[in-house]
């Protein structure tokens, strides 16, 4: 799997979100630390600020290619060569809705400015990725013939863009299968989250013959965001086995420097990195985690560099509550434990959050109130 991350494009989208230069150099040195293979970094056209961003990726030296998104327009690849990346997307609708409704074109006419676009980039020694915008509502024949005209033209990839998110994962496959079948180019799968398929929409191309698949972190894009990358990394491994060689424990770091650059907080029970994710109360859990953590973790939180809670409140069981006084360093007899579980579980109705140490500390006058506790709020 070859992994284009485009945060700093497609997730720049975001209605509100606006990085910085040094926000953008930050995050991509992080993706590349990761081990991303390929990073989508901005749209020169947009001006000079843009450029300014561009261009000072381009020139980090990192592992990854660096790639600039584009329209079929020569001018927009111009200003793309300006700023030193080595890779254009390059993008068309494919759909007789928007070759209609947004261009007010023809099939014809979208065919030819392709293989202009292609033609001037490969002619100035870049690597193309020929995007087809909407390909999820396009005719599969004229969606074939626009990926042939791709390949001719001298792409050196296809994106199939589900631009409003409106494949579901066994029709994806049923498309990336058939195009996959047709076209000798490498496809890349690139899906928005409308409908919240996207992660899956994208495994299922992948699954499908999609040697590429388009990202974000933490799903950041326009509307309900992209496939998040996080997801996608984490379910390929553990989900379809596939090996790779990602920096995993570097992955909350660049979440979190998503999330303070966008001005958007992570969800408690985000996949893959919210706060909570490996956090354990009910009972019957916490008894199977302490037996075996692998009876209700999909994956050990060591592979982000994290680790397990046990909490206490309404769930909780005996062997949750002995478990936390223990680490307390609070001998916890049976008789004990089964006069504090009801209290335990009071408290945490009472306070519909989990009961931390102080809250524990007051249930008891014999418990030891800890040197740094959480505080109750």
């Amino acid at each position: 799997m070859i992994v284009c991350d485009t945060t700093l494009r497609d997730g720049e989208q975001a209605p509100g979100v606006a990085f910085t230069t040094e926000e953008k150099v930050a995050i991509a040195t992080l993706l590349d630390k990761v081990g991303i293979q390929e990073i989508e970094c901005g749209t020169p056209a947009m001006g000079n600020e843009e450029r300014d961003a561009v261009a000072g990726i381009a020139r980090l030296g990192l592992s990854a290619r660096v790639m600039a998104w584009n329209r079929a327009v020569i001018e927009d690849i111009e200003a793309s060569i300006r700023c030193g990346v080595s890779a254009v997307a390059v993008s068309l609708p494919a759909s007789e809705f928007q070759i209609r409704h947004k261009l007010g074109k023809s099939r014809i006419w979208v065919i030819e400015q392709l293989r202009r676009s292609i033609d001037f980039a490969k002619a100035e020694g870049l690597y193309v990725c020929m995007g087809a915008e909407d390909a999820s509502r396009a005719d599969l024949d004229f969606l074939v013939q626009f990926a042939r005209a791709a390949e001719e033209a001298g792409a050196d990839r296809l994106r199939f863009s589900d631009t409003l998110g409106l494949l579901e994962p066994l029709e994806t496959y049923r498309r990336l299968t058939h195009l996959v079948a047709l076209v000798r180019i490498p496809i890349e799968i690139h899906a928005h989250n409308d409908f919240g398929m996207a992660t899956a929409n994208a495994l299922a191309g992948f699954q499908a013959g999609a040697s590429v698949v388009s990202t974000t972190v933490l799903g950041l894009g326009e509307r309900s965001g992209n496939a998040a990358l996080e997801e996608v990394i984490m379910a390929a491994r553990h989900v379809y086995g596939h090996p790779y060689r990602f920096d995993l424990s570097l992955i909350p770091a660049l979440c979190a420097s998503v999330a303070a650059a966008s001005g958007r907080s992570i969800p408690e029970g985000k996949p893959i990195v919210g706060q909570r994710v490996f956090s354990h109360e009910s009972g019957i859990h916490v008894d199977g985690v302490l037996k075996n953590p692998a009876n209700y973790e999909p994956f050990p939180p060591e592979e982000l560099g994290r680790s397990r809670e046990i909490l206490l409140g309404k769930h909780s069981g005996r062997n949750a509550l002995a478990h936390r006084l223990s680490a307390l360093g609070v001998a916890g007899p049976g008789a004990r434990v089964d006069e504090l579980l009801p209290k335990i579980r009071a408290r945490g109705m009472s306070l519909k959050r989990p009961v931390s140490a102080l809250d524990l500390a007051l249930l008891t006058e014999n418990l030891p109130v800890p040197g740094q506790v959480d505080v109750p709020g």
